[in-house]
């Protein structure tokens, strides 16, 4: 099964996009990156993997953060990645992490109603 990872941060509506990208598709693990804030309000509806990061840190800082993690817990080759939630900054750092770690990825998305994989 591959495993996801996604970012939660803003964007007016993204959470339930991400809620519903999560829901479509038997993922292996789920990682959430997201904030103290993210982490304390959205419900998760399956075991999920939250990352937490600070924004206003550097870019290498965030890369290094989730890099830290999912280098060990990604199982597999790819992983899916939902990027419709958060900010620019978040996004080169998970695509960082990612590329850094050695590991593939399609991005995933919602389009009427169905899962996207691209």
């Amino acid at each position: 099964m591959t495993d996801l990872i996604t970012c939660l941060s803003v964007g007016k509506g993204t959470w339930s996009e991400v809620r519903s990208v999560i829901e479509k598709e038997n993922w292996g693990k789920v990682f959430i990156i997201t904030n103290d804030f993210g982490k304390q309000k959205y419900q998760p509806i399956r075991e999920t993997e939250f990352i937490l990061i600070d924004a206003r840190k550097s870019l290498r800082e965030l890369i290094n953060v989730i890099k830290e993690v999912i280098k060990d817990k990604v199982d597999g080759t790819e992983v899916g990645v939902n990027l419709n939630s958060g900010s620019g900054k978040e996004h080169m750092a998970i695509l960082g992490a990612i590329i850094e770690s050695g590991i593939g990825f399609r991005l995933v998305a919602l389009e009427s109603d169905k899962l996207m994989h691209i």
